[in-house]
């Protein structure tokens, strides 16, 4: 093939690009006064399309090159039946935790959102606790984080706090081992009332491995992995705090088809109507029989060397025993003979069908 057309191509290209170059210097100040000016973005205009402007919390709303990037991520309303599972956790939660700290206890979510795993390390407000925990069925891991004002509100109730004054709160400390303990406690409680959310979709057991309060020694999966966030809010009159719970999509692969389903189980009752009308129809239905004399394996030479007049002589003698056959099914073996002056086939027994025949 010649190089020829491609570089008179080329040549063309560069002669068009010059005469438009040369076009524009040679423009003169009233061809430019006449052209209409081009518009330029503000910084809101700007921001706005970057992604930028400030929005609600939790980046429900993202816009411009937010939703370019974020493209690629799987939406946790993809997975029905893990809204399921979050909502039977506040239930659960709601009841363990009033058993758990003796006072009043309501649990509810804020949100359920999916986000990249290294964009919600970096927008974890610190001080916080973080809970690595395993699912041992999975063979993977996930996060849950208590924020400062929950770790105080449940340090406060548990070591008697009265009611009615709001938990002291010292920042800038590191947390005491009596508030690892009893956060720890905490953790365990949650995460006995995850793995029993899960209990009807399938059995799953979420252990706590560690406790952390660097987010950057909490790093369970790569930064730019899809996970699923769920935001709960646990108010004890007039304490409280936030605890998020983390699921990367790699943990919950494992029952992702479980997930897909819209409702439990997603099996539909028995439509009798159209079995019966299935039934009545396949009886009506004409299906052909072929009677096989014989079979013969021949060369292909042989087969192009047939013309009108050739003869190929069977191997079945009179009386022998035939195949009836429904395509490639072998069904019924019988003998040929004559029934007044028609040809006839009549069975003798009923061949073995499925794995019985295949053995």
């Amino acid at each position: 093939m010649s190089d020829e057309p491609q570089g008179q191509s080329d040549e063309d290209l560069a002669a068009a690009w010059g005469a438009a170059t040369e076009a524009e210097a040679e423009a003169t100040p009233e061809m430019v006064a006449a052209t209409p000016p081009t518009r330029v973005l503000n910084q809101a205009e700007i921001d706005s399309l970057l992604g930028f402007d400030d929005g609600p919390a939790g980046g429900e709303s993202r816009t411009g090159m937010q939703k370019i990037i974020s493209s690629g991520l799987v939406s946790y309303e993809r997975l029905p039946m893990l809204e399921i599972v979050f909502d039977r956790l506040v239930r659960i939660m709601s009841t363990s935790l009033r058993n758990f700290t003796s006072d009043n206890v309501e649990v509810g979510i804020d949100n359920i959102l999916s986000l990249r795993f290294g964009d919600y390390l970096n927008s974890i407000p610190l001080p916080a606790m973080l809970a690595v925990f395993k699912a041992d069925e999975w063979d993977n891991y996930g996060l849950m984080v208590v924020d400062s004002a929950m770790i105080y509100s449940i340090v406060d109730v548990l070591l008697g706090g009265r009611r009615g004054t709001a938990a002291m709160r010292i920042e800038g400390r590191p947390y005491t081992t009596i508030e690892r303990t009893l956060v720890e406690r905490l953790i365990h409680v949650v995460l006995a009332d995850l793995t029993a959310s899960f209990d009807p979709l399938c059995p799953v057991t979420f252990r706590f491995e560690r406790l952390e309060v660097n987010p950057r020694f909490a790093t369970i999966s790569r930064l730019s992995n899809a996970a699923v966030l769920a935001r709960l809010r646990i108010d004890m009159e007039d304490r409280g705090g936030r605890m998020e719970l983390l699921l990367p999509y790699a943990t919950l692969e494992p029952v992702r088809e479980l997930l897909l389903q819209q409702f439990m189980g997603e099996k539909f009752g028995r439509d009798s109507i159209w079995e019966t009308h299935l039934a009545e129809e396949l009886w009506n239905t004409d299906v052909e029989l072929d009677v096989v004399l014989d079979e013969q394996t021949m060369r292909l030479s042989d087969i192009m060397e047939l013309k009108p007049g050739s003869r190929i002589i069977l191997g079945t003698i009179p009386g022998a025993t035939v195949q009836l056959r429904c395509g490639a099914i072998a069904l019924f073996d019988g003998h040929v003979g004559r029934r007044k002056n028609s040809l006839a086939v009549r069975i003798d027994r009923e061949l073995p069908r499925g794995p019985a025949a295949e053995r």
